[in-house]
């Protein structure tokens, strides 16, 4: 077996807040495969998106390691997590985090254009074509809807072909049917280009079109098999 994509051992998160240090992952041991989906799954304020942002290098963990395709996150300056992040990582947000003063077009070519893409904008326009996009290419966010804003930032997740997908509640802002339709392009992403998905998410039955589940609870990781769900 090749080695895994993810490799947390006893990792921590505990951050400084207005009422003192706050602890919020306590010692999360897992890995996470090639090409598997992880759905992360608990109660608001368990610390799934917590250990995404640890995941995606975005917080660095109080102690413990976090490996990602076999580099140690937890030894990486900041300069060297951001290159990781544009050359082996896609995240997909609840709240979009599209440039307002960029076009969608603009937007999905941010990435490509920042890791030296000549072609960053022709496979920009064909990744919108791929989310249905098209014909919205020239709009700004804010002409956008809601569902459209995050096929867009799916766009732009995917467009670099990235090892490694990380969606945090990608269906949080959206109504059910815009909901649906996002979660079978990420779905339909991740089966095209090969990247391994880790999705945060509150329902149930999202996170069981993922290949396995983990539950989270007060900061800590409980395994669940889809027979136990």
């Amino acid at each position: 077996m090749s080695d895994p994509v993810f490799s947390l051992q006893d990792a921590t998160l505990s951050l400084d807040g207005n009422a003192g240090r706050v602890d919020i992952l306590h010692g999360i041991s897992l890995e996470v495969q090639d090409g598997e989906s992880l759905g992360l799954i608990g109660p608001s304020g368990s610390g799934k998106s917590s250990l995404l942002m640890l995941m995606g290098g975005l917080e660095r963990a109080t102690s413990g390691t976090v490996r990602a395709l076999g580099q140690d996150l937890t030894q990486m300056s900041e300069d060297r997590l951001a290159r990781f992040r544009r050359d082996h990582m896609g995240v997909v947000f609840q709240s979009f985090h599209l440039i307002p003063t960029m076009t969608a077009l603009e937007n999905v070519a941010t990435p490509l254009e920042l890791a030296g893409d000549a072609d960053a904008f022709a496979k920009a326009e064909a990744e919108l074509a791929e989310v249905g996009l098209a014909h919205r290419a020239d709009h700004y966010p804010s002409q956008l809807s809601g569902g459209e804003q995050q096929r867009v930032a799916l766009a732009r997740a995917s467009a670099p072909r990235p090892d490694i997908l990380l969606a945090d509640e990608p269906t949080g802002n959206l109504d059910g049917a815009n909901g649906a339709a996002i979660i079978d392009l990420l779905f339909g992403l991740r089966d095209r280009h090969g990247a391994t998905l880790v999705l945060v998410t509150h329902s149930q039955s999202l996170a069981a079109r993922c290949d396995r589940v983990i539950r989270l609870g007060d900061g800590r990781v409980v395994p669940m098999d889809r027979a136990a769900e």
